[in-house]
């Protein structure tokens, strides 16, 4: 039913209802959003069933037979509006995201809602570069390989970052000529509105992004399952990541999955040993709510009592509180269910109360013990000591996850012989967090399915073709 039910977040209007072929459609029922930051009530949103999930993909694909058609260069000029428009509204997606989720409000203002922006540029950009991929020939033969649309990709996303992480994939599926289902997480959805608002006055065609709110098991649920789904991107945990994958696997839909990390962080005794220490405690970020986080740090044996008595020093300076205010460093975690699962020994922040962790740093856990095989994804870090590589890379492999690895050492050769050992989408070394879209990214072992970025993200949401023409005869 056609309305436009708001809500006032922080002074911004948002939307509360779907958003199906360029309308706002509301449900008979609604789900309570909370603010992690007071557990203060912000919104009721629709809660969308299986008709509301079949009619934006419906809606997607009359949107997607014309998206579909308009010339790269007409797409990527919209996906450059839609950018432009991310970045007038940086402010108000900031406050807006903070209130939902928690996170760092100057974090959203010069980092998160920026890489938004950046997002579509750089997949608008990308998409204008395939025309000029390398022909091949083969037996004197041509061959051009062409990105054709694949018609409708669901994206389903995280509520740790919801607007960047699923941006990262909406870009480039609408580069791709694809029209977007988006399902928002429940516990952070209200940007994912805000940016439908974008979207259509940038002009993209109505239906080219649907927002269908709602919860996981009911409104995720129906889009992974829905036959004319052509494309999933998910990023979410590992039991829900096997659900998403045997629904796909009915329709034999691709599909793109994210699941997290429990990522090592390895620092040997030649690592310059301030800058390990500042981006060890860097690891709290977001109050450990990063899948690529090196929550397991690895330290090598000689320097480990000096480095942890460094390390929970400068921990204790690190401030907790509203996430709003500037000189906040870590804020709560996302809601009252995730608190109680993240108790693991830790422990709530008494002075704040609510949702707030204190920063947890376990030692002499015994082998096998769940703190070091299990995401906990909050302010919980471990540390183990090492005698030397072997070990090391025995330690940092020891789990069945594989997203990310960080190596501080200042040793070229070391860290080239490490990075090559470990198993991981990405390693870094002697930095963290360094994300560069043109470059692949994914996970292994349970960490995920598939790999996105640059070229990568435009294999998978495009049907890659491969045109062959015989040397004309001359006749």
């Amino acid at each position: 039913m056609p309305t436009d039910e708001r809500a006032v977040v922080e002074g911004v209007e948002v939307s509360t209802d779907h958003l199906i072929g360029g309308r706002r459609l509301g449900s008979p029922t609604r789900f309570t959003d909370v603010s992690p930051i007071d557990e203060q009530v912000i919104a009721e949103v629709g809660r969308a069933d299986a008709a509301t999930v079949d009619a934006a993909v419906r809606a997607a694909h009359r949107a997607a037979a014309d998206w579909g058609r308009t010339p790269p260069k007409d797409r990527a000029a919209v996906l450059h509006r839609i950018a432009d428009g991310v970045e007038a509204r940086i402010d108000d997606l900031s406050v807006v995201e903070t209130r939902d989720n928690g996170s760092l409000l100057r974090s959203h203002r010069r980092s998160v809602m920026p890489r938004v922006a950046r997002n579509f540029r750089f997949f608008a950009d990308k998409l204008l570069e395939l025309d000029d991929a390398d022909d091949m020939t083969f037996n004197g033969n041509h061959e051009r390989v062409t990105w054709d649309p694949s018609g409708v990709t669901a994206v389903i996303g995280p509520w740790n970052a919801p607007l960047m992480l699923a941006t990262w994939r909406i870009a480039p599926a609408l580069a791709a000529g694809n029209a977007v289902v988006h399902k928002p997480p429940e516990w952070a959805p209200l940007t994912a509105s805000v940016l439908g608002d974008i979207t259509l006055e940038a002009g993209l065609p109505a239906g080219g992004y649907n927002v269908v709110q709602g919860i996981g098991e009911e409104a995720g649920a129906a889009l992974v399952a829905h036959p004319g789904v052509t494309r999933i991107a998910f990023t979410g945990s590992v039991e829900t990541g096997r659900l998403v994958a045997a629904a796909a696997a009915a329709n034999l839909t691709p599909t793109s999955l994210e699941l997290g990390g429990k990522s090592p962080f390895l620092i040997f005794a030649d690592a310059d040993p301030d800058a390990a220490l500042r981006q060890a405690v860097g690891q709290f970020d977001n109050a450990g709510q990063v899948c690529l986080a090196g929550t397991r740090l690895l330290i090598e044996s000689s320097i480990y009592d000096d480095f942890l008595e460094r390390f929970v020093d400068a921990t204790g300076r690190v401030v907790q509180g509203d996430p709003r205010d500037e000189t906040t460093d870590i804020g709560p975690l996302i809601s009252r269910e995730h608190f109680e699962r993240a108790l693991v020994g830790g422990g709530p922040n008494d002075d704040l109360g609510g949702l707030y962790y204190r920063p947890t740093l376990f030692v002499n856990m015994p082998d096998g013990s769940s703190l070091l095989t299990r995401e906990i994804f909050g302010p919980v870090l471990t540390a183990q000591p090492f005698r030397d590589e072997a070990e090391a890379i025995a330690l940092a492999n020891r789990t069945d996850y594989g997203l990310a690895a960080t190596v501080y050492t200042g040793d070229e050769a070391r860290a080239r012989r490490v990075g090559e050992q470990l198993v991981a989408g990405t390693v870094w070394v002697n930095c963290f967090f360094v994300r560069d879209l043109d470059a692949p990214f994914g996970g292994s072992r349970n960490s995920g399915i598939g790999r996105e970025g640059g070229r990568w993200s435009f294999d998978f949401y495009a049907d890659v073709k491969n045109v062959v023409t015989a040397p004309s005869s001359g006749g």
